[in-house]
């Protein structure tokens, strides 16, 4: 075969391709933070106010989770050197998944080393051809992908719609159902009808998987989750849930029955292939679990910054706030190009406030993400209030 000459079209431009993303205003920038100091960032020798990260609880600097990871690394060393089924799972692994078990409330927990493998994983062990998934219209891509790879039928119910969904599943006569959705959805803040879609599960014979990665550490009783604000009980739950987030560290796991966490730890692929996490990430995650308990003023601070969002925020005209009562507040605006001269005008002002734009949220849906910590002071959230308020732009173009 020759090469290609160049007045060949090739299927492999990239330029073009990168062109057209640059014509949709979808082009993501990543920065490159100097240092961190709680809700303040260094970037380029700048000071910054952070309102774009997932560290609700302000747990990711705590001391006692750095002296966790200090103690931890002299211990065990800083790798696991095997997957957990060869010799990767640990002293500290196995005693932090009893710790989470206990810390939800559920009978068992398994640990894996990221979240998004995790559910890419779950969701295909769960169900495979001659099975149906029934997916949330706005879950994550993490939950959107395992339902792909599964093999599965896929049906997408509308967002938060356990109407709909009841007349999916009566419908349906797939061997087995699997329902999936966010706790907290990640771009919304706002919350699944857990109660309802869990009494669906128990009354169509299916199984419903919960993916609460904003919603640990922040609600129920003593940040147990989102399954114990809704106090949800069941052989036909399974909880999930993040540990880069409200605990501040890295990983996630997965809850439920003694005999459906065995299943997955024998049928995971995302668990079975891959490295386990150092114990020292174990370890510094036992010592996140026991702040996230003790320490419920973090809580109660988010609450009150929430509530002051919600309360006093002024916004520019087209601009709507969400609906949602947890520490991911929307501020939607619409157009790409509006959300970016958003996103630009506050970054001028010392405050990085992400814009989210398709494919992450759905198109003509732009927003501002505002994420609240624990870690931030109620006049830091005061001043982006006002510089939010104060903000003119310009009008999109067509």
């Amino acid at each position: 075969m020759g090469s290609v000459t160049r007045q060949q079209a090739s299927a492999w431009d990239f330029d073009a391709e990168l062109r057209g993303i640059d014509c949709a205003q979808l082009r993501r920038r990543r920065r490159v933070v100097d240092a961190y100091d709680g809700t303040r960032l260094r970037i380029d020798g700048r000071e910054m106010s952070c309102f774009c990260s997932n560290d609700y609880l302000g747990l990711a600097q705590h001391p006692a989770l750095v002296d966790a990871a200090r103690e931890a690394a002299s211990r065990w060393g800083v790798g696991a050197t095997a997957s957990p089924l060869v010799c990767g799972h640990s002293r500290a692994h196995d005693e932090l998944e009893r710790e989470l078990a206990e810390f939800v409330g559920m009978p068992r927990a398994l640990y894996f080393y990221a979240g998004f493998p995790a559910n890419a994983g779950l969701v295909p062990a769960l169900a495979t051809r001659g099975d149906a998934v029934f997916s949330d219209a706005l879950n994550h891509a993490c939950l959107i992908d395992g339902a792909r790879l599964s093999r599965a039928e896929l049906q997408v119910y509308a967002h938060a719609d356990a109407g709909d969904l009841d007349r999916r599943l009566r419908a349906s006569a797939a061997r087995r159902k699997l329902i999936v959705t966010d706790a907290v959805f990640s771009m919304d803040g706002d919350i699944a009808p857990l109660r309802d879609l869990l009494a669906l599960a128990e009354r169509h014979d299916a199984m419903l998987l919960i993916d609460d990665a904003h919603g640990f550490g922040v609600l129920g009783p003593r940040g147990a989750g989102s399954a114990a604000e809704f106090a949800l009980r069941s052989p036909r739950l399974l909880y999930m849930a993040t540990l880069g987030k409200a605990a501040g560290v890295a990983g996630a796991f997965v809850a439920g029955c003694e005999s459906a966490i065995e299943f997955l730890m024998q049928r995971t692929r995302s668990y079975i292939f891959a490295t386990a996490a150092p114990a020292l990430v174990a370890e510094v995650l036992r010592a996140s679990l026991r702040v996230i308990g003790e320490e419920s003023w973090r809580r109660e601070r988010l609450r009150e910054l929430i509530a002051m969002v919600r309360e006093q925020a002024t916004l520019p005209a087209g601009w709507r706030l969400g609906t949602s009562t947890t520490a991911v507040q929307p501020l939607l605006i619409g157009s790409n190009e509006a959300a970016l001269q958003a996103m630009e005008a506050l970054w001028q002002q010392g405050f990085w406030v992400p814009a989210i734009r398709p494919p992450t949220v759905p198109a003509g849906s732009a927003r501002l993400r505002l994420s609240l910590s624990a870690a931030h002071e109620p006049q830091e959230l005061r001043r982006l209030l006002g510089a939010i308020a104060a903000l003119r732009l310009d009008a999109p173009r067509g």
